[in-house]
């Protein structure tokens, strides 16, 4: 039996389109995520968006990370950033007459234009990629994802990273004629 990879070379083959790179990567680091997000004192549905926008940045970063072996740490940093700002964003909306006291306004639309340029881009996917990165999103496992796409359980793994790998295609097409 092979000795588990190191997370830089898990980080290269993913960027290769390696789909049980993507799975190690998820088994590895996700519960992990679960915990900071958790721990930040989101619920469960909140937690998953939380834990989704990490490793969605990750996608958009997975080329500039600067030390590609503390992955971990980049994504319990990044989940953790992403609770932060969903437990800011609703305290923000629960003191409606308050001013806003966020530090950077510019930084949340941006954040609201990211969110909606890539639902709207995932929207754009062909089935079974859209479903199935919809399904990624809610945090459901291979098992109840293959069950609802009447996929093989096997296949989840290797169909979500070349979805993946075409919703950061349709990304970068997308920031580049911008």
């Amino acid at each position: 039996m092979r000795d588990p990879r190191e997370p830089a070379e898990l980080l290269t083959a993913a960027a290769d389109g390696d789909r049980s790179a993507w799975d190690e990567l998820e088994h590895r680091f996700g519960p992990r995520m679960w915990a900071v997000a958790r721990a930040c004192g989101l619920g469960p549905a909140d937690a998953a968006d939380a834990v989704q926008g990490a490793w969605l940045r990750l996608l958009q970063h997975l080329h500039d990370l600067r030390d590609p072996a503390r992955v971990g740490g980049w994504l319990a940093t990044t989940v953790r950033r992403e609770a932060l700002l969903m437990l800011r964003k609703e305290r923000l909306g629960a003191s409606s007459f308050e001013i806003a006291d966020d530090p950077d306004p510019a930084a949340a639309v941006l954040e609201a234009d990211g969110r909606r340029t890539l639902w709207q881009s995932v929207s754009a996917l062909h089935e079974p990629c859209r479903s199935l990165l919809q399904l990624v999103a809610i945090d459901l496992g291979n098992q109840q994802v293959a069950a609802r796409l009447g996929l093989p359980t096997g296949s989840v793994g290797p169909t979500k990273a070349r979805c993946l790998e075409k919703l950061r295609t349709l990304l970068s097409l997308q920031e580049t004629a911008q």
